[in-house]
């Protein structure tokens, strides 16, 4: 019994890291969305109207984000728009990882270098799920022209 606990705890343990990597990747939609509803609420919104402002102001701005991204051909403003996406994920990444280090490890400085670690995992993850919306490259599936017969 003590074999499948630990077991279980293991899995329990990956899952909740799983999951806070993935939600720290959408962190500027969950912070735009958050100040929107806090705005909303503090001009009298109430709850509902304050959790609904915040629904809709996230949705929008990772579908405006993606968007953006997959529309600009400039790489140079897709650039911009992968950091303004993949920052915000770097530093609650950061934050994420520090929190779970400090549980397991005694040195600050071992907690510092996997929290740099898990930021950069986190940045990239970020970009990489805004570019994934960029459609394939025009005749990207057919053969060149003189292979053709």
């Amino acid at each position: 019994m003590l074999i499948v606990g630990i077991i279980l705890s293991v899995f329990a343990i990956a899952f909740f890291c799983w999951l806070l990597f993935t939600l720290a990747t959408y962190a500027l939609p969950v912070f735009v969305g958050l100040t929107a509803a806090f705005a909303a609420y503090h001009h009298d919104a109430g709850v509902m109207g304050a959790f609904l402002v915040a629904l809709l102001t996230g949705a929008v701005t990772l579908a405006v984000g993606q968007i953006a991204f997959a529309v600009i051909r400039s790489a140079l403003i897709r650039a911009g728009i992968a950091l303004v996406f993949a920052a915000p994920a770097a530093v609650a990444g950061y934050y994420a990882t520090l929190g779970v280090a400090q549980i397991a490890i005694a040195s600050q400085s071992w907690c510092a270098a996997f929290a740099a670690i898990g930021a950069i995992l986190v940045g990239a993850t970020a970009f990489t799920r805004i570019a994934v919306f960029v459609p394939p490259a025009a005749g990207g599936g057919t053969m060149p022209a003189h292979s053709q017969t």
